[in-house]
């Protein structure tokens, strides 16, 4: 079924968020305790809400987006390059452009968007943050009264589980099984809110969000038993 889908009908995406605010006194008291009454069953008892807000970006109630990376094909013959660009900056505005290019260039019945857990992170994150920020949902994104086989959306972890729902694989580990060459990065998930708020390297994250958005298209190449993009085959505009 994978081998059917058209290459340059499927836009890559990957995301970077972050805790809303640069610390957890920025709360105010409701909000302080929302978030002690969601974060109870993942903190136990080994963290207080304060120790464990540095995390608070997972969910889309507490954090925000600072980058999205998306990646596409685009054939020429025997040529192939795989084109790679971010949104960043304030995060009304970078959703804004990210739905302006899924309604200009990824609006068609046959576009799919793909991302590595993307069903139950990339995707959900950024229509909360839409509706949050008073956006309307694009197409590619609204969800309502879509049958399962309707929903636009390709999950590269969802394709390596082949029906089995009792794991979860990293990005990182699915690329090393399937050799799909990784460089070194000076910074992992677990580093960006430090990277954003403690160090204002918006462009260390974007290096990171793009490195994951090419290596999901290496993914999809993989499973479709094809060869993985060379070097000079990926193009950042």
């Amino acid at each position: 079924m994978l081998t059917r889908i058209n290459p340059e009908h499927v836009l890559f995406l990957d995301i970077e968020t972050v805790p809303q605010y640069p610390d957890y006194n920025d709360l105010d008291e409701t909000a302080k305790q929302l978030y002690e009454q969601k974060t109870r069953y993942q903190r136990k008892e080994d963290f207080t809400p304060e120790e464990f807000y540095d995390r608070a970006g997972i969910w889309a109630e507490f954090g925000k987006i600072v980058c999205i990376s998306v990646g596409y094909f685009k054939m020429k013959g025997d040529i192939r390059n795989f084109r790679v660009t971010s949104f960043h900056g304030e995060e009304a505005t970078l959703l804004k452009e990210f739905k302006t290019l899924l309604q200009t260039h990824f609006n068609k019945p046959q576009h799919v968007l793909c991302a590595h857990n993307g069903k139950e992170f990339d995707f959900p994150y950024i229509a909360r943050r839409m509706i949050i920020h008073g956006i309307s949902l694009p197409f590619k994104l609204n969800l309502f009264g879509k049958k399962p086989w309707e929903v636009p959306h390709l999950d590269t972890l969802e394709l390596w589980k082949f029906g089995d729902y009792k794991t979860f694989t990293s990005l990182k580990l699915m690329a090393h099984v399937l050799g799909i060459p990784s460089p070194k990065d000076d910074i992992d998930g677990s580093d960006v809110r430090d990277v954003y708020y403690e160090e204002n390297d918006m462009d260390r994250i974007i290096i990171y969000c793009e490195k994951d958005t090419i290596t999901v298209a290496q993914i999809f190449l993989k499973l479709r038993n094809e060869p993985l993009l060379a070097e000079d085959e990926v193009l950042s505009v």
